[in-house]
């Protein structure tokens, strides 16, 4: 057993909301149902919420949809007790305004907040793999310095020089060190930033063997900061009565797809040309009838830039499938299938209800090294 944040065997299951226009019945067919809306989206994340996923990605991108974290301000006091994991871009707003409008909605949620860290080029602008991952870093460290210190704050760096007279107006309602961050990315660089700061490092669908030497890897680099950090899977899935039944789901889901049509989707991304992506794409090349390992299907990376494989099989051959990873030490899984609303419905139905669940951001081990007095009722008001 890797040496994680959390030994237990439990595991933290999410779904996602399409916010950046990624749902279909057919991919890459546009559906006006379907589309990023307001209502659509808080539909899929209400319908989550009611059938106890315990978290739920919010995606970003700069495309029709909406914004991530204004999205789930609105949310938050509409849902029961799920969590929801913002991805927000780091660089697009000055930190400790961002600081200020995570601790807003922290608030907001009651604590069910989590972030994911993106690093990928800002709208209208191209950096470096080096320069976006440097700013990310100071960013993560200026919010995780105004969310833990009391009093003054000051950040002298490469990218920020700020001095502020104190720090109440980013305080979250998580006393204990703010969100948890979540951060996904292979490059040496990404896997650097997650090592030294994230607490769960997100994966991409690959064959088992080389998710657990990606694993072994960043253990070491987490160790090597005093750090352990969990691990988590961000992957499709197509879960039917019979195997016969989703591996033909699959077949419909592209079947109406075009080469030109899946391209063009895929080039709408910012993170279209990243070596995760690239990566994923380098797999797809190398699979049989686009299955990558048995039960492990490629074809949402046909019309997808990021995360492009699906885990398709029947109830227990999916069951199977997360077993395994969670045997490799992964705890937190972030699911989704087409359409959205229907495929959260029959993995809540088959699946879900046969995993030992739990929240990663409730565990007792969380961040042990940063105590902060929590706020007491009477003062949070």
């Amino acid at each position: 057993m890797l040496p994680i944040r959390t030994p237990d065997r439990q595991c933290e299951v999410a779904w996602f909301s399409a916010l950046c226009s990624d749902d279909y019945e057919f991919l890459g067919v546009p559906d006006g149902a379907l589309r990023s809306s307001y209502e659509h989206c808080g539909d899929i994340v209400r319908k989550a919420d009611g059938h106890g996923f315990q978290n739920i990605l919010l995606p970003s991108g700069w495309i029709a949809g909406q914004d991530a974290l204004t999205f789930a301000a609105a949310m938050a006091p509409q849902t029961r007790q799920i969590n929801q994991l913002v991805a927000l871009r780091m660089g697009e707003v000055w930190p400790p305004m961002l600081a200020r409008a995570i601790a807003t909605v922290d608030h907001i949620a009651q604590g069910r907040l989590c972030i994911n860290i993106i690093s990928s080029d800002m709208p209208g602008m191209k950096e470096s793999n080096e320069v976006r991952y440097a700013r990310a870093s100071e960013i993560i460290q200026i919010l995780q310095g105004l969310w833990r210190t009391e009093g003054p704050f000051e950040w002298k760096g490469e990218f920020y020089n700020i001095s502020l007279p104190n720090t109440e107006p980013a305080k979250p309602y998580q006393q204990n060190g703010g969100p948890l961050l979540y951060f996904g990315g292979i490059s040496p660089a990404a896997q650097e930033l997650c090592a030294k700061h994230c607490d769960v490092f997100l994966m991409w669908p690959e064959t088992e063997d080389r998710l657990a030497e990606t694993m072994r890897g960043m253990t070491e680099k987490a160790a090597a900061h005093g750090r352990r950090i969990d691990f988590g899977f961000r992957g499709h899935v197509i879960v039917r009565e019979t195997e016969a039944e989703a591996r033909a789901a699959a077949d419909r889901l592209i079947s109406k797809l075009t080469a030109e049509k899946g391209a063009e989707i895929k080039a709408r991304s910012q993170d279209s040309q990243s070596y995760g992506v690239q990566r994923q794409d380098e797999l797809r090349s190398q699979a049989k009838d686009l299955y990558l390992e048995d039960n492990l299907w490629s074809g949402v990376g046909l019309a997808r830039s990021g995360c492009g494989s699906a885990i398709v099989g029947d109830p227990e051959q999916v069951l199977a499938k997360l077993n395994r990873y969670m045997d490799l030490g992964i705890r937190a899984f972030i699911l989704s299938g087409y359409p959205h609303l229907d495929e959260c419905d029959l993995f809540a139905k088959h699946v879900l209800p046969k995993l030992p669940t739990c929240r990663l951001n409730e565990l007792q081990n969380r961040r042990v090294a940063h105590p902060v007095t929590p706020l007491t009722t009477a003062e949070r008001k």
